[in-house]
């Protein structure tokens, strides 16, 4: 995951689940939000295109971040629920959870 404080990555929504996807972003519970901080996630963007998804953030220690979110009750909620709607699905027990994107250019 490299020196880079930013991580990036993407995923494809499958097309019956867009819409479902879409509307639980544009109001996430507010406790999967509040977890995500507590695990040192932040300036969390999502930009969408279609069916692709770039998902970008911020994060001291993304590894750590990553076991607090396996662990979290109501984050395995959410990601039981969004994880079917995703192309491929991920699983943050996983050493490598999901694919980041290499960065390549940053301006500050």
């Amino acid at each position: 995951m490299g020196q880079s404080k930013r991580f990036a990555w993407t995923w494809t929504i499958k097309e019956e689940d867009l819409s479902e996807y879409v509307r639980m972003h544009l109001d996430p519970w507010p406790e999967v939000l509040a977890e995500h901080k507590r695990a040192g996630i932040k300036n969390y963007s999502i930009f969408q295109n279609g069916r692709q998804f770039l998902y970008c953030f911020e994060c001291d220690d993304v590894k750590a971040a990553f076991q607090f979110i396996a662990g979290s009750k109501v984050c395995q909620e959410w990601n039981a629920i969004t994880s079917k709607m995703v192309e491929g699905s991920f699983d943050f027990n996983q050493e490598v959870p999901i694919e980041p994107l290499a960065e390549v250019f940053f301006l500050a």
